[in-house]
């Protein structure tokens, strides 16, 4: 229980105010009811709301929750359900605490007079900025649950796309955890063992074997050192790629590596294609929905390609030239644009675009991991193998000695 301050009316127009011992404001706003009291405001003690306030902040709300959301929002308005009423239904469905909070807000802030996209707006870590324009752009072509649902299309698109690379990459990197961690325990447990069987023989050790026991010497000594180092190494690299020269140059480097850059383009292209042709078909215009695509570019060298678009569109030179001058998007993508631009249909031209993008990132890395994965396990194979084979030839040189 905690004290709620509240200001109300009653049916006669009288002001009152004062306090409430209730659990929370809906049992406030309740209490004043069944009192004949028209509720204005109920605030809760500072305390109690800095420190909810505090522990809904540090709750993690995902895509999905609000994927979900939107789905449930574009839905109520598309039964016609008035948008005050849709958010109340929708904060009720809201899973988690700090999405249900945000709702309320954003209810609180509309029947205070604002928009809904400039509701949403003051919530950007949970609303990005091509969310809050196209929720505009919905707004004022009073379709509203049609962008919704092109919203909810778009980020399915982008979680599918999205789960099949996070699982077509956890077995490759599960094999290569395990060997690793196979190698470390054979060098850092097993080999010391024989180290030990060899000097009380007093045996002469091949030098392979002599090889493979100094390594384990220099592991078992040194071993936070090397961790150490590597350590040093990722933050060292993750400060530089933090600048912006170092940014640059390794998103170039990514874009020239001769087994990635390729599908890195391509996951590039699929996202650009996929947002510009969403925004487009929501109503939003060109050079905004341009600016919007370079600010989520994850590469520097692609955001650079797309400001050069959104000059030229900003000149009337359209997309496709200014894609083609910029000199970093595939030739497939460029003629595809052109052949939207001329049609009058670029935005479904550059969802064609983003499907078929999509469609060769997925074969890309499906490629890549099909090749990877036979090549981890030689790989560890061939280091597992030297390590035994090393211990075998002593063990096989002791033999020897004792016939």
């Amino acid at each position: 229980m905690a004290m709620f301050r509240y200001k109300a009316v009653n049916a006669h127009g009288a002001y009152s105010e004062g306090q409430l011992d209730v659990t929370d404001t809906r049992a406030a706003v309740y209490r004043l009811q069944s009192m004949g009291l028209i509720p204005v405001s109920v605030e809760e003690p500072a305390g109690q709301r800095s420190a909810r306030s505090t522990k809904i902040y540090l709750q993690r709300v995902s895509r999905k929750d609000i994927l979900f959301f939107t789905e449930e929002l574009s839905t109520l308005i598309h039964a016609g359900l008035p948008l005050d009423r849709s958010l109340t239904i929708a904060a009720e469905l809201a899973s988690k605490p700090a999405l249900r909070s945000v709702i309320h807000d954003v209810l609180k802030q509309i029947k205070a007079g604002k928009s809904l996209a400039e509701s949403l707006a003051a919530h950007p870590r949970f609303f990005s900025r091509l969310y809050v324009n196209m929720v505009r752009a919905g707004e004022a072509g009073g379709v509203l649950d049609v962008i919704l649902q092109r919203l909810v299309e778009f980020e399915r698109s982008a979680d599918e796309l999205r789960s099949y690379l996070i699982s077509a990459l956890i077995y490759p990197i599960l094999l290569t955890g395990v060997g690793a961690g196979s190698i470390g325990i054979l060098l850092y447990f097993v080999i010391p063992k024989f180290a030990s069987i060899f000097q009380e023989m007093g045996a002469a050790i091949p030098p392979a074997t002599m090889a493979m026991l100094w390594l384990s010497q220099v592991t078992r000594s040194y071993w936070w050192m090397a961790l150490g180092s590597i350590a040093a190494i990722i933050v060292a690299l993750r400060y530089w790629i933090g600048t912006p020269w170092g940014r640059r140059t390794w998103d170039a480097m990514k874009l020239k590596s001769p087994v990635l850059g390729n599908t890195i383009l391509k996951m590039e292209m699929a996202r650009f294609a996929r947002t510009l042709g969403t925004l487009i078909g929501s109503a939003v215009p060109l050079i905004a929905g341009v600016r919007i695509v370079q600010d989520i570019a994850n590469n520097k060298i692609v955001a650079e390609g797309i400001s050069r678009i959104a000059a030229g569109a900003k000149r009337g030179e359209g997309v496709s030239r200014p894609m083609r001058e910029a000199g970093v998007f595939p030739g497939l993508a460029i003629h595809l644009v052109e052949v939207g631009e001329e049609t009058g249909r670029l935005d479904l031209m550059l969802l064609q675009v983003a499907d078929v993008y999509e469609k060769d990132v997925k074969t890309s890395i499906k490629t890549l991991t099909s090749v990877f994965e036979p090549a981890i396990i030689l790989v560890m194979g061939i280091i597992v193998g030297t390590v035994v084979l090393s211990m075998l030839m002593a063990i096989f040189s002791i033999n020897e000695i004792g016939f």
